[in-house]
């Protein structure tokens, strides 16, 4: 699912602020490149890798998650099992560690990448809480606790998309 922009570019300490319309009407801003501006402009992150390697290294701030998690609907809580440490470690930190950053760069990578292939978010969702056939009876996000887990998952969804069942 792709959003509008709805607003301009205004200067922000570490890049840049982009108004965004959300589809119920509620307009929020995301600092450019971080992980809910991914999420929302799927077409044009492919083109900053080199940027996100940088955003991982200094590390995502609170904020930011607390952004993403809003972006795709879930509860920290939800996201527990996905990250490299717990919530309650999470929520004593300002900006979080290397590995903690990456994980959430890939977390909104893979829902930028599902959002747009998927009828819905919504459908989504619920795929990644589905039993899947070619993943051998397990759940998508059951694999998403490793960085080949992540890997498995978007190459599923690429098959998805160009209607290439195994």
């Amino acid at each position: 699912m792709s959003e509008k922009l709805a607003g301009r570019k205004k200067s922000k300490a570490r890049g840049t602020k982009v108004a965004l319309s959300r589809e119920r009407g509620i307009n929020k801003s995301f600092s450019k490149f971080s992980p809910a501006w991914v999420v929302a402009h799927s077409k044009d992150a492919q083109g900053y890798n080199l940027e996100l390697i940088n955003r991982i290294r200094l590390g995502v701030k609170k904020s930011e998650w607390k952004d993403l998690i809003v972006k795709i609907g879930h509860s920290e809580k939800d996201l527990e099992p996905v990250l490299p440490t717990s919530i309650s470690s999470m929520q004593k930190k300002s900006v979080y560690g290397k590995e903690t950053s990456e994980r959430i760069y890939e977390l909104a990578k893979l829902y930028s990448l599902g959002y747009e292939v998927f009828d819905s978010e919504l459908s989504f969702k619920q795929w990644l809480k589905s039993p899947s056939k070619s993943l051998g009876g397990k759940k998508p996000f059951d694999l998403l606790d490793s960085s080949l887990g992540f890997q498995v998952i978007e190459s599923e969804i690429i098959r998805i998309q160009f209607n290439v069942y195994s």
